[in-house]
Parts: structure tokens; sequence; C-alpha cells
């Protein structure tokens, strides 16, 4: 142990001798560092806003949802007697959080000066617990959701039908009978585009989209299943288990298909059955139409960092040859005096390890400093942008165990770049070493 201690005293010592090329890698590998936490941030900020954003809008963390066929031809997003199915996930699942269920449809609105093709949602805004924290509501109340015949629409939505809080809107839909009809509805808010899911989706009251599709009381388009937030990356397997529980007790379930339901009215309709088959579906599921510019952005970022390390493994190699080079008459000495090759080789192996410590904690500190301050400023992203990030500000998200992956992982990469070159290093015979001049 001591020897070790020793080791590393005459490392950092070599680290403080040679403090400018010291300082140059070092700063070096903490840019790399700071970077790799930047785009770790970015990525992460994605998926957050994606979990909490979308997964309040548009879907829940599981879904039980569905299609009923009246006829082989035609098929509505439907669950009939979902109360039922409510009370069994309620009494299966012990990772339940909470339940919501949603009405599904699609429709054209209409307005005095405009129309638009939406995707509405049926919520019962009273039994919303998360709605309030991601809806930012800048005109109106959204409380007025819960009084018939009452819609929300966003930012862009209210733009393009050139309408505002108080104005009348009418939803024309064909019901899952074949027969077209109509709504009024008085627009009782108008809240903040939240990217791509805000473009194509309106929330009216329950019983507003129940009227409009002349549904029973007992049918809803889907049931939203939240579950406790130590279980959102473990879905996969609750998802087999919530297919079993409903396969158990007697009903019929569709096809595992991982797209949003919208892509599946085709197949629905060419399939020659009647009634109801459910469908258990997750929030990537659900949001697969957009999940590929998230793990682009993942593959995006993993492609530069490998470029990034790798300029920085050649530039520590690059440093090491210079260095062994400027000491070889010291390794000289310290082989004559009866260090073993494999202490030598050790002592440049710490050298670079320390200086990989020391510049990535330097990195993870900075990166974590400069999140903080692109959070603090509330950046606005051009439309574009907002249509994949679901919100209009950047927002980076850095997690500890990121922090603490920078510092293992830059420290283990500039130590398994110093190994050949220590190699080399010890390999040089005392005499030749310490007849070396230059």
């Amino acid at each position: 142990m001591s020897g070790f201690l020793a080791d590393l005293r005459i490392s950092f010592m070599n680290l403080v001798e040679h403090g400018r090329r010291s300082s140059f890698l070092g700063a070096a590998i903490a840019a790399v560092t700071c970077l790799f936490v930047l785009l770790t941030a970015l990525s992460s900020g994605i998926r957050h806003t994606l979990v909490d954003t979308a997964t309040t809008l548009t879907t829940g963390h599981l879904n039980v949802g569905g299609f009923f066929k009246v006829t082989s031809g035609g098929a509505g997003p439907l669950v009939t007697d979902y109360q039922k199915i409510e009370d069994l996930v309620r009494r299966e699942l012990p990772e339940l959080d909470f339940i919501v269920h949603r009405g599904r449809g699609f429709g054209k609105i209409i307005s005095d000066r405009g129309s638009t093709q939406a995707g509405l949602s049926g919520v019962d805004i009273e039994k919303e617990p998360r709605l309030r924290q991601v809806l930012d509501v800048y005109e109106g109340k959204l409380d007025e959701l819960a009084q018939p015949n009452t819609i929300l629409l966003f930012e862009q939505q209210a733009k393009r039908l050139d309408v505002k809080v108080g104005d009348a809107i009418t939803i024309s839909a064909t019901t899952g009978r074949g027969v077209a009809n109509t709504l009024d509805c008085r627009v009782i808010a108008i809240a903040r585009d939240v990217g791509l899911l805000s473009s194509f989706n309106m929330l009216v009251s329950a019983e507003s989209l129940r009227a409009l599709y002349q549904l029973r009381p007992d049918v809803t388009g889907v049931i939203q299943v939240y579950v406790k937030p130590q279980y959102v990356e473990k879905l996969t397997p609750i998802a087999e288990r919530l297919r079993k529980i409903l396969a158990d007790a007697g009903y019929r379930l569709m096809e595992p298909d991982p797209r949003a339901f919208w892509f599946k009215f085709q197949t629905v309709s060419r399939e020659d059955w009647t009634g109801q088959k459910l469908d258990v579906t997750s929030w990537e599921d659900e949001l697969s139409f957009i999940m590929w510019t998230y793990r682009a952005l993942q593959a995006l970022s993993f492609i530069l960092m490998v470029i990034l390390i790798g300029i920085m493994v050649a530039g520590i190699m690059n440093t090491l040859w210079i260095a062994i080079r400027e000491r070889t008459r010291e390794i000289g000495t310290l082989r004559a005096i009866g260090m073993q090759k494999f202490g030598v080789a050790r002592l440049f192996l710490l050298e670079a390890s320390m200086l990989g410590v020391f510049g990535a904690l330097v990195g993870v500190a900075l990166g974590a400093f400069l999140t903080w301050l692109i959070n603090s400023a509330n950046i606005h992203v051009p439309t574009s942008v907002q249509l994949f990030l679901m919100r209009d500000t950047l927002r980076l998200t850095v997690e500890p165990q990121t922090l603490v992956f920078s510092v293992v992982m830059i420290a283990f990469v500039t130590g398994a770049a110093a190994i050949y070159p220590a190699i080399r290093a010890a390999s040089r015979k005392p005499v030749d070493a310490m007849a070396h001049f230059g």
C-alpha cells in the first residue's frame, strides 16, 4: 500500500513538474467531458419532457385501448364497459399509481374564418391530476372544460382557426355506425403549444365527445395507466403481465403492435372479427412516430463522442510519447536502481489516469454549471425545433449517474490510451535509456 501511495505521489509531482503540458491536455479532457455531459443532458431533457408531457397529454405510461367493430369492415377506437377493466387493473397491478380514461376521436373543426383536421381527446378534467401541471393556459380557464360542449385549443390551432376564448366552433365527425354528426362547442381556453403533440390534438370535455359519437356512458376511448415513478423505466414486463391479466379475465386481445392506435385502423378493418378487442401499449408505442427523432439524436451524440474520444486518445498517446522521450534518462535511472518494468509502466498509467480524473472532474463541473446556466436563461427555440423538444424553451437534465459515469469513462479511456506508451517506456534497457541524450 505504501508503495502504491509513493507511486501516486511521484505521478502527481510529474504532472505538476510538467504543468504546461498537463494543463493543455487536462483542458482538452475537460472539454470532451463537458461536451459529453451537455449532449447527455440534452438527450435526457428530451426524454424527461416526453415522459412528463406526452404521458399527460396523449398517452399513459401504459394504455388499455383497442377497437370495437359493429361490422367486420368498420372499427372504432373504443373500450366498452371500461369500468370493469379499470377495476381489474386496480386490483391486479401493484405498480399502479393512478388511472385516467380518455375519449378518442378525429374530426374536422370549423370556425367562421377557417377549418382544420385534428385528433380529439375527451377528458374528465376533475379526474385529471397532472393535466394542470403540463398545460400552460394563457387565456381562459381550464376548469370550464368540465362543462358540456366545451373545447380547449392550443396556440397555433387558435391562430389557424382565427378564434379566441368564447367563440363558437363546430366539430364534424363520423360515428362508429357510419353516420355523420356535428357538435357546436365553445372555446373555453387556449394553451401554449407543447411541440408536435399540440399540433394535431385538441381537448374536449368527455361528455362532448360521447355526444358527438353517440356513445353510452360506459364507453371510453382508452384507459391510461400510470405507474409509480420507480417503474417508469421498467414498463415492458409490466405490459406483458397486464396482457396476461386481461387474457385470464376473458378479454380478447390484439397482437402486440408497437405503433400509435391510429396507424392500426387499416389492419383492424381488414381482419374478420366483430365485437371488442383490447390492445395494450406503452407510451413509446403510442409515440413511435416521433421517437425516431430522439433515437437519431442519441445516435448522432454517440458518433460525435466517439470522434471526440478518438481525437482525445490520439492526443494523449502523442503527449505521452513526447513525455517518454523527454524522460528517457529518468526511466533508465529508475530501472537501474531496481524498479521493475511493471513499476515503470504503472507510473505512466497512474499519471495518465490521474490526469483523466482531474480533467473529467473539471469537465463535469463545467457541464453541470453550463446546464444550470442554459436552463436559467429560458432560451426560446424556433417552432421547428419545438416540434421535437415538446416545449418552447431549451431544457437540459443532468442526472447524477451521468456525472459519475462521465468521470469513470474518461479516466478509463485516458488510462487505456496510456497502456501502449507505458509498456514501451518500461521496455527500454536501463543502459540504453541512461545513455540517451535529447
